[in-house]
């Protein structure tokens, strides 16, 4: 859905950067008198990147659902007016978990993409109706399954929400993939990138230095290895996610596929996470430490304590690790706490945006 709403055919010059974002300043001056609302706009529009453009993000805060969208609907109601002066078309809205995206176009080009995110807060000593902002969201992914049945059979045993990233065309990667969705486990690919190390690398892996054919070719085969994924992660990384040259191509094939992106965050350098923003692909990425950097049980139990944690902090958070005993044995201790820590496990789908 989501990239039908980015989808379309340009039947006009961009508007330049400058126009889009005099419009933004205009949207940002109506949203403010309308309602009380919190809003920031990234000026992201640039005129030597056509498929860029301006992102405006409001906090609407109401003491219960039906209020909130009512004050949505009486913000978009004001934009309707610049809107319709600077002769752009609104698209959605498309649902997330926390608010509704919306998409602006001229001539089919999008301008603008305005999230409303919606916090429902109740008064004082009321608890609040379950799933709406009542815990944080933790989303683990455990990543490199593709040659180990058994390990994956282990996390299935787990009976949680676990977001599973699937190597291609290793051995057992297509009956993984395919007993991971039976099972209703959220299964991605682990999309192989070259590292700057000398890690060992996979047969085939995104390098910098590649084409936009050469990427959509390599990323499609890969797909159609772990056919009817979600969303991709990257395999290692360190050198690819740091190229822009070479995400500029990537992050296009994700959206025409219609595929979330989290960046693992294989390097400081990495601007992987800020390219799938640019280009409207949902996206989000590693924000605690890797689980499982010391393979051993008390130190990963440790790594996921720290990681619910993190997530009660910062209210959502993406975690990664790997099928290793120990990780799993960790697991298998610490998750049952999640709950009452105030954290609910969640697939990674529901906490990029």
């Amino acid at each position: 859905m989501f990239a039908a709403l980015l989808g379309g055919c340009k039947k006009a010059p961009n508007p330049s950067a400058a126009e889009i974002h005099a419009i933004t300043r205009e949207f940002a001056a109506a949203l403010k008198t309308t309602a009380p609302a919190d809003g920031h706009s990234e000026l992201s529009a640039s005129s030597q990147d056509a498929a860029s453009f301006d992102r405006i993000n409001v906090t609407v805060r109401a003491d219960s659902s039906s209020s909130s969208r009512a004050t949505v609907y009486r913000l978009l109601r004001a934009m309707n007016g610049v809107a319709t002066r600077h002769h752009l078309s609104r698209e959605g809205p498309l649902e997330s978990r926390d608010g509704l995206l919306y998409a602006y176009r001229r001539a089919g080009v999008i301008t603008h993409m305005v999230h409303f995110h919606e916090k429902v807060e109740t008064k004082s000593g009321e608890a609040p109706p379950p799933g709406q902002n009542d815990v944080a969201r933790l989303a683990i992914i455990l990543d490199d399954l593709g040659n180990d049945r058994a390990a994956a059979d282990a996390i299935f045993a787990l009976q949680a929400p676990i977001t599973i990233s699937v190597l291609p065309n290793h051995s057992h990667s297509v009956d993984i993939a395919q007993e991971a969705r039976r099972r209703g486990f959220q299964v991605m690919l682990h999309l192989p990138m070259k590292a700057v190390g000398n890690e060992r690398p996979e047969a085939q892996e995104l390098q910098p230095g590649m084409s936009a054919s050469d990427v959509s070719t390599l990323v499609s085969g890969l797909l159609q290895a772990v056919p009817d994924v979600a969303g991709v992660n990257n395999h290692q990384g360190s050198q690819s996610t740091a190229d822009a040259a070479l995400m500029n191509e990537l992050m296009p094939v994700l959206r025409e596929h219609n595929l979330f992106y989290v960046d693992s965050r294989t390097t400081a350098a990495t601007v992987a996470y800020d390219t799938a923003q640019r280009f409207g692909v949902r996206s989000g990425f590693r924000n605690v430490p890797f689980l499982d950097d010391v393979a051993e049980v008390s130190a990963v139990r440790n790594q996921v304590l720290l990681a619910l944690r993190d997530a009660r902090k910062k209210g959502d958070a993406i975690a990664i690790g790997h099928p290793h005993p120990a990780t799993l044995q960790a697991l298998r201790d610490v998750l049952p706490e999640a709950k009452a820590q105030g954290v609910r496990l969640v697939f990674a789908s529901e906490v990029v945006h």
